[in-house]
């Protein structure tokens, strides 16, 4: 009988100076992480013991994010099945911490507000296009290209969806243009490597915080306690990888009376001073429920 490992994976995320970040560990190719042991008393115990073990960055709420057990992509399958049991936790860094890395160091293509998001875009189709060529069923070819285009924005494959962050890194998989599918490092679309299967899992949380800041305001969670309302449009912005309608975006956390005036002035904006902000605490408790919509607009 095969032997069953769980391991324990948490994805730790902070927005620091309008900049996305995962904490790693082991130089950036692993999440946090380590298998369910005898004295875990809960699943969540385990996963907070390995965090703080292994960063020494305590961490406060956490979900369950997706539970991964594919065989195929398990390390060493002869080894026995591997179960991946990931958590997500929205957190605050701080500069002296080591281990945190950007989002997009990961996943260079999902950010669309990037200045070499087309080039990387242009080198994606190439390959891709190169890829379905070389199948030989016709039907095959026309399913996948659509496939590839719709996912990627490619052509005429419709506008680009920001929560499909796993279906896309999947198709990278599938065709073997990343190093986790064992692509040559010099013939993988751009973006750091991760060990086993924890820069699929990174996608997974990625999409679902996308999806999330949309509906429930949770983006606060990463906020410090006063903040500009610029400050909190470029935290929105990093996390969605595209920009969002400035008056649109005021207008709505106005109307939604998510935020309220501090009556402090932070001076170094680098321009005009700015009003200083913080959120309502019985707004977000009232609309974690009943949602909040913030009105992200993809850039061409």
């Amino acid at each position: 009988m095969s032997r069953v490992v769980t391991e324990l994976i948490a994805v730790l995320t902070a927005v620091r100076d309008g900049v996305p970040q995962v904490m790693t560990i082991d130089d950036g190719r692993l999440l946090p992480s380590g298998p369910l042991e005898s004295g875990h008393r809960s699943l969540q115990a385990g996963v907070r013991s390995w965090v703080e073990q292994q960063t020494g960055h305590p961490i406060g709420h956490v979900e369950q994010l997706y539970t991964f057990a594919d065989h195929d992509r398990t390390l060493h399958p002869e080894q026995g099945r591997s179960i991946s049991i990931s958590y997500l936790a929205l957190t605050r860094s701080e500069a002296r911490e080591t281990g945190w890395r950007d989002w997009y160091d990961y996943f260079p293509w999902e950010d669309r507000t990037s200045e070499s998001r087309k080039e990387i875009t242009n080198l994606i189709e190439r390959r891709l296009c190169a890829w379905v060529a070389g199948m030989t069923d016709l039907e095959t070819r026309m399913r996948q290209w659509q496939r590839c285009m719709a996912l990627f924005a490619i052509g005429d494959g419709g506008a680009w969806d920001d929560e499909l962050v796993l279906q896309r890194y999947e198709l990278l998989y599938e065709a073997k243009l990343v190093m986790e599918a064992a692509c040559p490092p010099d013939q993988a679309i751009p973006g750091r490597y991760m060990h086993r299967d924890h820069r699929r899992i990174l996608a997974t949380a990625m999409a679902r915080l996308r999806a999330r800041i949309r509906y429930r305001p949770v983006v606060f969670e990463l906020m410090p306690e006063e903040f500009t309302l610029f400050q909190l449009q470029r935290a929105v912005e990093s996390l969605a990888g595209c920009h969002v309608h400035k008056q649109n975006f005021r207008r709505l956390i106005t109307q939604q009376q998510l935020v309220e005036e501090t009556g402090r002035i932070e001076e170094k904006t680098g321009g005009r001073p700015a009003r200083l902000f913080r959120f309502c605490g019985e707004v977000r408790r009232a609309r974690q429920f009943a949602g909040t919509k913030l009105p992200i607009v993809h850039s061409g």
